[in-house]
C-alpha cells in the first residue's frame, strides 16, 4: 500500500510540474528546425513566422536548418526531441514522400504532434520550348507515341516530384523516364538547357523561366487553378481525379501540452495575417492555412497512406 502511495505521488507531483512548465511557457529560446538548407521555400517561412512569434512569446525562436537524407535528418532530431515545445520543425509536403518512399527509424503519423497547417499550393509541369507539347493531352499522346523518349528531372530520389511523376505514370500509363538532380535549382536548370525534357517544380523558382521563355508551364498539380497562373490548368482537366497538394505545416515531439499546441497554433495562425505574411503567401501562390492541428494530421494520414500506395504500385526501390 505504501509503494502504491508513493507511485501516485510521484505522478501527482510529475503532472503538476509538467502543468507548471506549460503555464510558465516559454521562458527560454525555442529551436524551430528546417529540414533544409538557407534559402529554401520552407526555410523562408520560418523565418518570416518567427519574427511576430517571437515577439509575441518574448522569446527568441531560432530557426536551425538542419538538412540531408530528404528532411529525414531534421524530422528524427526533432522526434527525438523533448516534447516540452521547446523544439518545433518546419516541414513541406517532402515530409511525406520521404516518410513513404525511405525505412525511418520513426513513425511520421503517430510520433509526432501535429500544430498547424502554414498554406498550400501546387507544383507547375513545365517543358523545354523544344517540346511540341501545349497541354497535358498532348504530352500523354507524345509519351505513348514515343514510349521512353521523354525524361522528366525530380529533386531527388524519392521527392514529391519524384513520386508525383510517378503518380502520374500510373494514372496515365505513360513511360517516361525519372533523371534526378539534388534539388529545384538543378532540375530547373536541367530542363532549361535542354538535358531533359520536363519537370514539376514549385511555382516561385518556376515562373521567373516561363515570363523569360525559357520553359513552358502546360498544367498545375492541384485541384484548383493558381492566382498566380490563371490561365495554366490543372492536370485534373485532362486526368479526373489527379492531385498533387504542396504544403507547408509545423509540428513537434509526440506529447506536447495541449495548452503549448494551442498557443503556437492561435499565433502562427495570427502571424499568416500579417502584412509581410501576406506578401509572402502571395508571391509563393500559397492558400493560407491556420485550421486546427488535427487537420494537419489528416493531411501527413493522406498524403502518407498515397505516397506508400505509389512507392508499391510503382514498383520504386
Amino acid at each position: 500500500m505504501k509503494t502504491a502511495w508513493l507511485l501516485v505521488g510521484a505522478i501527482f507531483v510529475a503532472v503538476v510540474t509538467r502543468d507548471a512548465s506549460a503555464q510558465a511557457y516559454p521562458s527560454k529560446p525555442i529551436r524551430l528546425i528546417v529540414p533544409f538548407p538557407p534559402g529554401g521555400g520552407t526555410d523562408i517561412l520560418a523565418r518570416v513566422i518567427a519574427v511576430p512569434v517571437s515577439e509575441s512569446f518574448g522569446q527568441t525562436v531560432v530557426v536551425d536548418n538542419r538538412p540531408g537524407a530528404g528532411g529525414a535528418i531534421g524530422a528524427e532530431m526533432t522526434v527525438r526531441a523533448e516534447p516540452d515545445g521547446y523544439t518545433l520543425i518546419l516541414v513541406s509536403s517532402s515530409y511525406t514522400a520521404t516518410s513513404a518512399y525511405q525505412k525511418l527509424p520513426y513513425d511520421p503519423v503517430n510520433d509526432i504532434t501535429p500544430i498547424v497547417l502554414i498554406g498550400t499550393t501546387g507544383l507547375v509541369m513545365s517543358v523545354h520550348p523544344s517540346v511540341p507539347v501545349k497541354s497535358v493531352a498532348e504530352l500523354i499522346a507524345d509519351a505513348k507515341a514515343n514510349p521512353g523518349k521523354l525524361n522528366y528531372a525530380s529533386v531527388g530520389v524519392g521527392s514529391v516530384t519524384h513520386l508525383m511523376f510517378e503518380y502520374f505514370k500510373l494514372q496515365t500509363k505513360v513511360n517516361i523516364v525519372h533523371v534526378p538532380y539534388k534539388g529545384g535549382g538543378p532540375a530547373l536548370n536541367a530542363v532549361v538547357g535542354g538535358e531533359v525534357q520536363l519537370t514539376a517544380i514549385s511555382l516561385v523558382p518556376t515562373i521567373p523561366h516561363l515570363r523569360a521563355g525559357r520553359l513552358r508551364a502546360i498544367a498545375i498539380t492541384s485541384d484548383k487553378r493558381s492566382t498566380l497562373l490563371p490561365d495554366v490548368p490543372t492536370i485534373s482537366e485532362t486526368v479526373p481525379g489527379f492531385e498533387v497538394i504542396h504544403w507547408y505545416g509545423m509540428w513537434g515531439p509526440k506529447g506536447m501540452p495541449r495548452n503549448i499546441v494551442a498557443r503556437w497554433n492561435k499565433e502562427v495562425a495570427k502571424g499568416l495575417l500579417t502584412d509581410k505574411m501576406k506578401v509572402q503567401m502571395t508571391g509563393e501562390g500559397l492558400d493560407p492555412g491556420g485550421g486546427p492541428p488535427e487537420q494537419l494530421r489528416q493531411i501527413i494520414t493522406r498524403d502518407v497512406e498515397k505516397w506508400r500506395r505509389v512507392v508499391r504500385e510503382a514498383r520504386i526501390v
